[in-house]
């Protein structure tokens, strides 16, 4: 099988295939109208666009490249790139909509009057705040303590921080990856909008439970892993990946100074 680790390195030893111009055209598989402003992002070359009123696109592709598709209230498709594809012809992707299970809502009242002095007592505030370790320039959301309760031994010695740094540091590829989304205005507006960590979760091989232990374990609130947008999530990985990296390597001390609460 073609991995992605082997087209990225054929882009760099192969400067002889060109790349191509891929358009195409995204739309309901309902009522056959056209998508406006879906998001379509080569994972290869970590770059990303997104469809005009009419639901066209255009993207740079080679062969073998995987192509990324979602649109909000629409299952995410991914498209591998064949030569075929790549002859001229605009494609037209029919994409279903999404089923989702809407969950239970509880609605809490907390008895405001409509005085600003009296009410602002009476809503609950978050108990989150950001903090710093000395000699790095990022700063990260923390909560109250998390404790765990392990029911064997191996639980405890297992440590998913320890786990995904490993695994990470023997992937510097998708680490770069992660990197190459923040980058850019047109990448950072796309991962800004976008919820889903499908694409996260795509380069670094884990599922979403594990993604959000990883976040948590990294001293991250539930309300941010929950409400944050992919851009930020992304960020948070990334801050934890080198916050850690830089205190195995003791290169920082671990002295933690709290500063204002900025939760998103």
């Amino acid at each position: 099988m073609f991995s992605q680790e082997n087209n990225d390195k054929n882009r760099d030893t192969l400067p002889q295939i060109d790349l191509v111009h891929l358009k195409g055209k995204i739309i309901s598989i309902h009522d056959k109208k056209p998508l406006q402003s879906a998001h379509i992002i080569n994972l290869n070359s970590v770059k990303g666009t997104i469809t005009n009123n009419k639901g066209e696109f255009e993207i740079p592709a080679v062969a073998n490249d995987t192509i990324f598709i979602s649109y909000i209230g629409y299952q995410s498709i991914k498209l591998k790139i064949t030569n075929d594809l790549l002859k001229g012809n605009e494609l037209e992707i029919a994409i279903h909509e999404k089923v989702v299970n809407i969950d239970e809502v509880t609605i809490k009242s907390h008895k405001l009057i409509g005085v600003l002095v009296v009410d602002a007592k009476n809503v609950p505030s978050d108990s989150y705040s950001r903090i710093h370790i000395n000699g790095l320039p990022q700063a990260y959301e923390i909560g109250s303590s998390y404790n765990k309760s392990y029911n064997s031994g191996l639980g405890a010695i297992f440590n998913p921080v320890d786990f995904w740094y490993n695994k990470l540091g023997k992937k510097p590829q998708e680490i770069e990856r992660l990197r190459k989304l923040k980058e850019g205005d047109q990448m950072r507006n796309i991962m800004e909008q976008k919820y889903s960590r499908e694409i996260m979760m795509d380069y670094l091989d884990m599922s979403r439970k594990e993604l959000n232990d990883l976040l948590t374990e990294c001293n991250y609130s539930g309300r941010f892993i929950n409400k944050a947008s992919d851009l930020q999530i992304i960020e948070a990985v990334l801050e934890c990946y080198e916050n850690y990296r830089a205190i195995q390597k003791g290169t920082v001390k671990k002295d933690i100074i709290h500063i204002k609460d900025t939760v998103y």
